[in-house]
Parts: structure tokens; sequence; C-alpha cells
């Protein structure tokens, strides 16, 4: 409570506004959970009458919205998890949109200026004030360079770190409570979950990551002429100015447009598909967000991607359990599926026999030719939440990115089979991590680790020896439960001696004090008598 009151000192406005909106929408149980109407200083407030009659999902997913950014943000990820929250919160939390209205010129444009060391009008041969987009983190505005390369000026919002720190503070805080106090909340895993939520919004919040993030995955296609990342015009860049070339491209979804430019919507499909699994796959990291709006069709059947603030990233080892997850689906292996579920949430304690037939229903269900991709994760997640298992945070990502970019290629070509598009990739993939040079390069790093390992092995061995010798080898155990234990047993034994002292006084000493005569000796043996036995009543009342 002492770490609550100073968290809540310090960020006191913030808590304040946070408590009254949630407290506004309806959103009772959150504050009631986290303890906010104990602290002082708060407001208090009824619901708004205009949403007492909505449902739970629609009431949190408004009070999100009006908190802002980072919240916002959160909403978002939340609504790519239906391993942790059902389809009526997912749905609901897919509503969510960064689209905000844009900050005045008068208000970004000296921020704007003092980061360019220069008006944009000068700096540019061409820069318009009207912004092209405008999201909860930042505006986007189009310019020409003097050189004469189209770009489009990306600016974050002014005062939005402030915000976002303070929000990012108080919401790890509220993680630390629900995990530690209600031990119920904990598969949702909301400390990992705010974590997740701080490296995506401070990725976004310094465009100089999202420029590198641009530069990382532009190298996998490097020679490529059909996949296309803008170019970084790194003079103009800072953490708040992003300055790169402007794709011309058509949204995949603009049926009319892409029809106008010729454009072949199953082979952009093809494409589209080798390009994201080439960089998940094969590369480990990839766009997290594939949707419409960030990936383009352009002409001569050229794909550009856009918008780079966060890029999901998966180890070598997580890229072969996909492969195995992929093998698994295909063969309708049920007992393969369950294995890879079970390693990637192994800190959980699921009903074996209740997730195997969960998984022998998800294999049959999902048994027809072509497969449905984005159908497909979405109840294998299902199955993980009705399971009570959380999915880590990077399949999450991975799994969201799936989906988007599942459902623009079944746009494009609606009899479209991820699957079988990603078999070239998945071969490829196989033949990097099973061929000679992959098998070699296992080889060598298990040989240095076991290398590595013997050669402690000798100094261990002569330690434990040594040990032995001395008789000072010790095992630990822990048990749950053990400290209640350990003071129980000290109380009995503080009873015990309390009870041997009075017992050794009443029947030893105390007569010799009498047959001594000494009423001093007497009254001071009877006050330690009536002590000892009123101890030993007080220790039996707190059993």
């Amino acid at each position: 409570m002492l770490k609550t009151a100073f968290v809540a000192a310090r960020d006191r406005q913030r808590l304040s506004e946070i408590a009254s909106i949630l407290i506004g929408f309806g959103v009772t149980r959150v504050v009631d959970r986290l303890g906010l109407r104990a602290l002082p200083l708060l407001p208090r407030r009824q619901p708004r009458l205009d949403v007492t009659r909505l449902s739970e999902p629609e009431r949190m997913r408004r009070a999100i919205e009006a908190l802002g950014p980072t919240f916002i943000k959160f909403g978002q990820i939340l609504a790519s998890r239906p391993d942790l929250l059902s389809p009526a919160w997912t749905e609901e939390l897919q509503k969510l949109h960064s689209q905000v209205v844009p900050v005045s010129w008068e208000q970004i444009g000296p921020q704007l200026e003092q980061d360019l060391g220069a008006p944009p009008t000068e700096v540019f041969a061409e820069f318009n004030v009207e912004p092209i987009a405008s999201a909860s983190i930042a505006q986007v505005y189009r310019a020409r360079l003097h050189s004469g390369e189209d770009v489009i000026v990306k600016v974050v919002r002014p005062n939005l770190r402030k915000i976002i720190e303070a929000d990012l503070r108080l919401m790890a805080h509220g993680a630390r409570i629900l995990e530690t106090e209600w031990p119920d909340m904990a598969r949702y895993q909301p400390r990992e979950q705010m974590r997740h939520l701080a490296d995506g919004l401070n990725g976004e919040l310094d465009l100089l990551n999202e420029a590198r993030n641009c530069e990382q995955l532009a190298q996998i296609f490097v020679g490529r002429d059909d996949i296309i990342f803008p170019k970084i015009h790194w003079e103009y860049c800072s953490e708040r100015v992003l300055v790169q070339d402007f794709i011309h491209g058509i949204p995949p979804n603009d049926d009319a447009a892409l029809q106008a430019a010729g454009i072949d919507k199953k082979l952009l499909a093809q494409k589209g598909t080798d390009a994201f699994l080439q960089m998940a796959l094969i590369e480990g990291q990839f766009h997290a967000d594939p949707h419409p709006g960030n990936m383009l069709a352009m002409s001569g059947n050229r794909i550009g991607f856009i918008d780079f603030g966060i890029i999901g990233r998966l180890s070598q080892r997580r890229r072969t359990q996909l492969l195995v997850l992929i093998g698994a689906m295909l063969k309708q292996d049920a007992d393969g599926l369950m294995a890879v579920l079970l390693d990637w949430t192994g800190t959980s304690n699921p009903d074996l026999t209740k997730l195997q037939v969960s998984a022998q229903s998800f294999v049959e269900s999902h048994s027809t030719i072509p497969l449905n991709l984005g159908l497909v994760l979405t109840d294998f997640m299902n199955m993980a939440r009705e399971n009570d298992l959380a999915m880590p945070t990077d399949l999450a990502i991975l799994f969201k990115g799936l989906v988007t970019a599942d459902g623009v290629m079944r746009h494009l070509d609606p009899n479209f089979d991820l699957f079988a598009a990603a078999g070239p990739t998945v071969q490829a993939s196989m033949r990097s991590q099973f061929s000679l040079d992959g098998l070699k390069q296992k080889a060598e790093a298990l040989g240095a680790g076991l290398f590595g390992a013997a050669s402690e092995l000798p100094t261990l061995i002569h330690l434990m020896l040594v040990r032995l010798k001395q008789g000072r080898v010790t095992v630990e155990i822990e048990i749950k439960g053990l400290e209640k234990v350990t003071r129980g047993i000290e109380r009995a034994a503080a009873r015990v001696a309390v009870a041997l002292v009075v017992a050794a006084f009443a029947t030893q000493l105390a007569p010799r004090l009498i047959d001594l005569g000494t009423p001093v000796f007497v009254s001071i043996g009877l006050v330690v008598f009536i002590l000892g036995i009123g101890w030993l009543v007080l220790l039996m009342r707190k059993r």
C-alpha cells in the first residue's frame, strides 16, 4: 500500500483522470480490483447514464478510447489475444483505432522546426501543412526534397512522451498488484503484457527505431525489385521526425484501382505471402501489422511495405517449433499439436485429458483443404484459452501478423490457401536448418557448449569431494507453507520451555525458598510462578 501511495502521489493528476474515466464508463470492476477507491483525492462520481445499458466489453472499449494512446495500444494488443480473452472481448476491442483528430499546425509546427533546425518550408522544396494521416502517436505530411524525391514526414505528436511514461508507470504498478494479490489473474500475464506494451510504445515514440527497422527488413530483399521498402533520408531524421520516400501504391482492398492498374491479384497474393514468410520463418524478423494500409500494391505487380514502428522477432528455436506446428496441422496430428502447445506454455499445469480432447477436436474441425489460416490460428488460440494456457508474446505477435496477412491475401484471391502457398518457404527453411551447413552449425554450437561444461567439470567434482570430506554438502528443499509450520514449531517450543521452567520452579526451587524462610525470596518465587503461569495461558490462547 505504501508503494501504491508513492506511485499515486507521483502521478496523482493522471491517476485521477484514469479513475474518473473508468468510473464514468462504468468499468468499476477494474477500479475496485486495483483499490483506486481507497486512495485519497480521487474523484467520486457515478457511471454516465448513456453507458449503463452497454455490455461490459463495450464500456471498456469506450473507456480505453477516452484514456488515450497508451491504453488504445494496450487494447489493440489484447484484441489480438484470443488465447487470453473470449470472442466477445476480442471482437469489441478490434473496433479500437488509432486514428484521432490531428493536432493543429500551430501546435506541431514549432516542434518540427526545432527538430529540423529550420522552418520546413526552407528544409524542403515543398511542404504541405495538412496531414495526410493522423494517428495516436504521430502525424504524417507530404513533402518534396530539393533533389526532387517525394517523401513523407512523420512527426510525433507534441507532449506525448510525458503522458505515456506516466501511464506506463501506473499500468506496470497495477499489473504487479493484480499478479500478486489475485493469483487467478496470473494466467493473463499482466506484467508480461505491460513489458510488451512498454517496448512497443517506446519503439514507436523513437522514430529512429522505426527507420532502423525499415532498413533491417529491406536488407532481407536486397537484389529483389518486386518487394519495395522506402528509402530513409537520415540527414533529416531524429527521435521525433522520420523522413522517407513516399510509396506510390494502391491498398490491396481497393478492387477498382487494382483492376485499373492491371494488377494480377493472385500473383500479388503469392508474392505477399512469400515476402511475409521469408521475413518470419527464414530471417526471424517480420512486419508485425501487414494490414491493407501498410502493404501496398505497386505497378508491375510489386509490393511495397510501410510503417515499421513495431516488428516481430522469432528465435531459431521458435521458428523450428512453428515448422513442427505446421506439420502437425497438415498431418492432423493431435498429439504433435498438443506437444507443441505444451512446449510453448511450459509453466502451465493444464488438464492433459481435456487438452488431448481439445487437440483432437481441433484437427478434425480443420481437416478440409484449403485451410483458412485466419480461422485455424484463431481457433488454435481459443483452444489455448479454454485449457488455461497463454501463448508467448512473440508468437502472439506472429499469429496476429499471419491472421492479418491471410485476410489481405484472401481478399486478393478468395481461393487462396496460405498453407499451400507457404510450401516453398517452408521447404527452404527446412533445407536451411537441416542442410549439412545447418547441421554443422548446430553441431559446432553443441560442441562449444559441451566443451565449456566439460572444462568446468573437474573443478566442480573437486569442489564436491572437498565439501564431502568436510561434511559441508547441503541440500535445499523448498516446501510451500513451511514458514507457517516453522512459526508453529517455534511457538510450541516456547510453550514447552515456559512450562518446564514453571514446573521446575514449582517442584524444586519454590520449596527450597520457603525452607529458607526469607519473605523476599518467597515473594519473588511467587511472582515468577504467577508470571510463568500467565505467560503459558497466553501462549495457549494464541494457538
